[in-house]
């Protein structure tokens, strides 16, 4: 990106002060009009700057209003004056000698369409803007999440998808790494799907799905990776937003941003509080083949209360032209309330009789997690030299408490504590090359260290006193010290340009048991080539290819080998002999820009050894339940052999105008598995496929109405069958107070449909389940009061910004 359009941003939608020049003894306004030379309609938010002629430094400037007219106070003097707007030419009026108060008259700027692949941001002319090795998501013009959380956004995301249990995935797999602002957060922490849920959309400025990434990035994640950048101003003066909601059921929040730069400092601050209910419910119907084993029929509704305030506060220093240095702030304290009713069923099929069991499970959770984080950035004077330096410490505690009542008497106290505390530390260097190529290398370490405190008393009908179980009770400490190193290289020829990388990565993990002894510890390096190749076929069409080599590895609770639980019958079991998953991606990508239409299509190909599933299997242990025996099942992760996974995705975005906007996003997908476990076939065979269709149109009163229309198909292995899926969402929103203000109000799964259905098939036993984890339809209120900011409007007309790969 060159210097003007990087200083276009800078200047959108504020009021620029004087930095530099000391204030002459007279002020005066310049005022004027700025119109589109095609069409002839006014250009809300041109930018209007006013250079000193000694240092060449900005002194004052400012942006047009809907009518496309500025009035901006400056200090009397002589000025370069010029008038920008993306994807426009920019005009400039030299030596402009000001003395008194003028109208400077009336600018028509035209398309500029060889600059219109340097602009990182065309204003919000598209909800989605692709690139060729990713897509960038900006959540702020997605009316349907409005008031929701960061799983909500995810789950309206090109290629991404969010199960009933939170879990995210991409293009179908779940082995996705999600990062905050390019870096692990304790804002997703120890439990990704839980923390999301506390994260409100509003603190996010948009989202990048990642899915050819270059050495540079961490090779975790064998899908891609999901980028979530927070909400971060620079801009001059202060500004910010502040945004309140309310909905059915039971749900509140408030959140905001503020920015404060003055000089050589830049504050920043985004916090929120929220309050949501959420309902539940769980089905799960068990049959057994023995014709001795009673069938089992469990069905748990809850009540999820959750509160929690989030903070990201900070400073950035620019200690000069060329560096800055910021230091951040994260907290989070998140409280949960969790009522768990479970209703058991049991059928005896020799009597033909029945019997009924209620199993209450209330739960109470917090989570809190503090971050610190430095980072400086050195500018050299060459374009795109850079040296930067990151340091990040973080601690996250998460404690669970709870108490299961069985047939109205408490049979067992659960506690579960969990403290995980992380250390980052990274550089990166960026050196150009001659005009057109660029070399970078870097360090990174990661080093986690994770300790599970679990522990369940059970009561002793005899003595009516609870006394620890040792079966289930353990301490289980996880230690991951990650080091790595990359280097890449990248040039463009003519329309041909490449990046190619080759990263280095050392794990180290511990996994130490103290109840029982057991110690292990696994030492793994592996190399991790990347590629990305693109060719310009015309000014709009380009052709890319990408490679990359990932992996990924269990988390923590993936490797402890103690039962979890949240029912008698059905337990959670850990795998400590779990090794990584290896995988090659290959793609091809082909972008189209025409008229208005932008069309960006894929096909993509992974072959993964080690592959880590889930398979649910008898343990040999039993309960007794009303005198009668229940075999206990347990679902855990192992690694089976291979996985072949076929792809195409299609995206189709149209602009027709600036009050309807359509975007739909296709993903089909092969899955071939080949693999066994303990005797059991696993191998799949099936194909996937899901779609998403998004229309945003303007109608009468100038409010906007976007309706979001998601179904994920059918998918079968040697476990699963699940069913298809389908949601609707629906939104409205109304700007006012001349746009200082906008009032929103959306609906999420219209039609009650967005139900997770499941049929389990084994060797002994076959189990129907659904869930539906958000509880249903729900609604949502919200009004946002923005200070000193502006809405940004729409582009009708203009180029694709895309193309590129990441260089």
């Amino acid at each position: 990106m060159n210097k003007r359009a990087i200083l276009l941003m800078s200047l959108c939608f504020f009021t620029l002060k004087s930095i530099s020049q000391k204030p002459l003894s007279k002020e005066v306004e310049i005022s004027g009009t700025v119109i589109d030379k095609e069409t002839n309609e006014p250009l809300e938010y041109a930018t209007i700057a006013f250079f000193n002629k000694q240092d060449n430094k900005i002194v004052s400037g400012g942006i047009t209003d809907t009518k496309g007219t500025f009035k901006i106070p400056v200090s009397t003097g002589v000025y370069d004056i010029t008038i920008e707007y993306i994807s426009f030419k920019t005009i400039t009026i030299p030596n402009k000698k000001i003395t008194i108060s003028e109208n400077i008259g009336r600018f028509a700027l035209e398309i500029n369409t060889e600059s219109l692949d340097e602009v990182e941001i065309i204003a919000e002319r598209t909800t989605v803007e692709i690139k060729l090795d990713k897509k960038i998501y900006n959540v702020g013009k997605d009316l349907t999440v409005s008031g929701g959380n960061v799983s909500d956004v995810l789950d309206n995301v090109p290629s991404v998808s969010v199960d009933a249990d939170g879990a995210v995935s991409l293009r179908g797999n779940d082995n996705v790494r999600i990062l905050i602002n390019g870096k692990p957060s304790g804002l997703v922490g120890l439990n990704s799907a839980e923390a999301l849920q506390q994260l409100p959309a509003e603190a996010i400025e948009k989202v990048e799905v990642i899915t050819s990434p270059s050495a540079r990035y961490e090779a975790e994640g064998t899908a891609g990776i999901l980028n979530i950048i927070l909400r971060r101003s620079k801009l001059q003066g202060l500004n910010g937003a502040i945004t309140a909601n309310l909905g059915h059921p039971k749900s509140a929040g408030i959140s905001g941003n503020i920015n404060y730069r003055t000089g050589d400092l830049n504050f920043f601050n985004t916090t929120s509080y929220r309050y949501r209910t959420t309902l539940g419910k769980w089905y799960n119907d068990v049959k057994y083949y023995d014709i001795n084993t009673p069938d089992l029929n469990e069905r748990r509704n809850w009540t999820d209360i959750r509160k929690g305030i989030n903070t990201d506060t900070g400073v950035e220093w620019y200690i000069n032209e060329s560096s800055s240095l910021t230091a951040a702030l994260v907290y989070a304290n998140n409280q949960s309330d969790n009522l768990s009713k479970n209703y058991l069923y049991q059928f005896d099929k020799i009597n033909q009789t029945s019997k009924t069991n209620i199993r209450l499970t209330p739960e109470i959770g917090e989570r809190e997690t503090i971050q610190y984080s430095v980072n400086y950035t050195k500018d050299f004077k060459e374009t795109n030299h850079k040296l930067s330096f990151d340091f990040q410490f973080e601690d996250t505690t998460d404690d669970e408490n709870s108490v299961i009542n069985f047939d109205g008497v408490d049979s067992e106290k659960v506690k579960n504590l969990e403290d995980q505390q992380r250390i980052l530390l990274q550089t990166d260097y960026v050196l150009p090359v001659g005009k057109m190529s660029q070399f970078e290398l870097g360090y990174r370490g990661d080093f986690n260290k994770n300790i599970t405190d679990f522990r369940v008393d059970t009561l002793n009908v005899d003595t009516n006193m609870f006394e620890v179980n040792k079966n289930l009770t353990n301490i289980f400490n996880f230690k991951q010290y990650i080091n790595a190193a990359y280097l890449q290289f990248g040039s463009k020829i003519g329309k041909f340009s490449f990046l190619a990388g080759l990263r280095l990565e050392n794990t180290r993990t511990t996994l130490d048991q103290p109840n029982t002894g057991d110690f292990k510890r696994k030492n793994l390096t592996g190399l991790f080539p990347t590629m990305n190749l693109n060719y310009e076929i015309t000014e709009g069409q380009s052709l890319m290819l990408g490679y990359n080599r990932r992996l990924g590895r269990p988390r923590g609770f993936m490797l402890n080998p103690f039962p979890s639980r949240s029912s008698i019958t059905n337990i959670f079991q850990g795998n400590p002999d779990l090794d990584p998953t290896y995988t090659d991606r290959f793609e091809v990508g082909y972008l189209n820009s025409f008229n208005n239409f932008t069309i960006s299509s894929a096909i993509y190909f992974a072959y993964s050894t080690n592959v880590i599933t889930f398979v649910s299997r008898k343990t040999g242990e039993t309960v007794i339940i009303d005198g009668k025996e229940f075999p206990v099942i347990a679902r855990g992760p192992v690694n089976l052999a291979t996985n072949n996974r076929y792809g195409f995705e299609l995206n189709v975005n149209y602009s027709p105008s600036r009050k309807w906007r359509v975007n739909t996003d296709f993903n089909l997908y092969k899955l071939k598995r080949d693999g066994e476990f303990e005797g059991i076939d696993l191998s799949a065979n099936n194909i996937n496929w899901s779609a998403r269709l998004t229309n945003k149109l303007t109608i009468p009163y100038r409010i906007d109405w976007q309706t979001n229309l998601n179904y994920r198909g059918p998918s079968i292995d040697a476990q699963n069958d699940r069913k298809g899926r389908f949601s609707t969402n629906m939104a409205f929103s109304k700007d006012l107070f001349k746009e200082k203000a906008s009032l929103a109000f959306n609906v999420r799964d219209i039609f009650n449909s967005n139900i997770s259905r499941n049929q389990i098939s084994t060797a002994t036993f076959t189990s129907l389940q659904e869930i539906q984890f958000r509880g249903g339809r729900t609604y949502n209120l919200s009004f946002t009061y923005r200070f000193n900011q502006q809405k940004k409007r729409e582009r009708s007309s203009g180029g694709f910004e895309g193309g590129d790969v990441d260089m």
